[in-house]
């Protein structure tokens, strides 16, 4: 997605075939919230490499794994076939809302991971993707000065202290040789 898009928007599906012949399209479903698709009416299609477009979302089902969408305007096979590959996209104010000491990936890229012990601060890297694990997410930060290495810090609470994703800024206490394994 272009940068603009990826900063104002969140995709929450793609465009994979027409679905039935009245303009509807299956989708492959992007968001961890798929029960979103029955309240949201206005919606933005994008092509890689342009600007999304707004489009009314007329409405939408579960099917087999994907989900149904039918937009206003879209009438045919032919009509729906061409939205084949588009990504849906809603604003990025309309996230869903997350439970305590829980974050979208998106808000912890680029933030600064900070490690505080007895005292002192050292700034560790930036964090640059986040990889689920089935336990505990791991942190793939980028050292300070080193940004071709990586430094791989467990998204557990009692090793991040503070994470404030306003500030860009995660506090970790790591435990004794954490930060020197992955030297």
């Amino acid at each position: 997605m272009p940068d603009k898009g990826e900063k104002e928007f969140l995709a929450v599906a793609r465009i994979v075939k027409p679905q039935g012949r009245r303009g509807e399209v299956a989708a492959e479903i992007l968001t961890d919230f798929p029960e979103r698709f029955a309240r949201v009416q206005r919606t933005y299609l994008e092509r890689p490499g342009q600007e999304p477009r707004p489009v009314e979302l007329e409405n939408a089902w579960p099917h087999k794994g994907r989900v149904v969408l039918k937009f206003a305007g879209v009438d045919s096979i032919n009509q729906a076939n061409s939205l084949r590959g588009l990504h849906v996209l809603v604003p990025r104010q309309e996230k869903m809302p997350l439970p305590a000491h829980h974050y979208y990936v998106w808000e912890l890229r680029g933030c600064r991971v900070v490690a505080e012990q007895e005292g002192k601060s050292k700034e560790v890297g930036t964090v640059t993707d986040v990889e689920p694990t089935g336990g505990v997410d791991l942190l793939h930060v980028a050292p300070q000065g080193r940004p071709r290495d990586e430094v791989l810090i467990p998204l557990a609470q009692d090793i991040c202290k503070r994470i404030d994703t306003e500030a860009k800024t995660i506090v970790i206490d790591p435990p004794e040789d954490l930060l020197e394994l992955n030297d």
